[in-house]
């Protein structure tokens, strides 16, 4: 089977995500034709810019400038309006410990120990890039609003999803069973949106 995709990150919970998302959005597609890039030799890319958009196009750009080989990339976090958005682009490391979950989550619920219900609002924020071997690129932002809950619940998910309640809803993301979670999640808004610009890159 021949790869028309690369999905630029090495975090299995996404890669999942991303494939039951692209999926649902493109029923012909054969996820055996998405790799990740667990499958390369790249170092991990030096995400320096600062906004998820361009953070999402620099993972993009080095999986296609390696293989050849259209990608997808998101970068994504969650932004607290008491903290003036922050930690936004810095969720994955706000602990100073990149990608320790367990650590990141602590901080943030320490940060907001003593801020009321009515000032926890928040939102999960995703740019979803597509870049494309012959120079083009795409990028598209997906949302979801809700507010911070004082203490975890659920064990599913990943991140901060434990303590996250969209709005609308009465439980959190880690509640949520993932085909429920995909409805609903901001990398779900923001990839349905690049998944008709796929959908014509698989069918090519």
């Amino acid at each position: 089977m021949t790869t028309k995709l690369v999905l630029a990150t090495r975090n299995e919970h996404k890669v999942e995500e991303l494939r039951q998302i692209l999926k649902a959005q493109i029923p012909s597609l054969d996820v055996a034709e998405i790799q990740s890039a667990r499958s390369s030799d790249l170092p991990e890319p030096v995400e320096d810019a600062v906004t998820f958009a361009g953070n999402a196009l620099i993972k993009a750009r080095q999986i296609v400038a390696h293989t050849g080989i259209a990608a997808v990339a998101d970068d994504s976090g969650i932004c607290v309006d008491v903290l003036g958005g922050a930690p936004g682009i810095f969720s994955a490391r706000w602990s100073g410990r990149h990608g320790d979950d367990t650590a990141n989550l602590d901080l943030l619920l320490a940060q907001l120990a003593d801020v009321p219900s009515e000032h926890r609002g928040a939102n999960f924020t995703c740019a979803a890039a597509l870049v494309l071997p012959d120079g083009r690129e795409f990028v598209k932002i997906g949302q979801v609003f809700g507010a911070l809950r004082f203490e975890r619940a659920g064990c599913g998910g990943f991140g901060y999803d434990p303590i996250f309640q969209a709005e609308g809803m009465d439980v959190t993301l880690a509640e949520l069973d993932a085909e429920q979670k995909n409805q609903i999640s901001h990398r779900n808004n923001a990839f349905s949106q690049i998944a008709p610009l796929v959908a014509e890159l698989i069918k090519d």
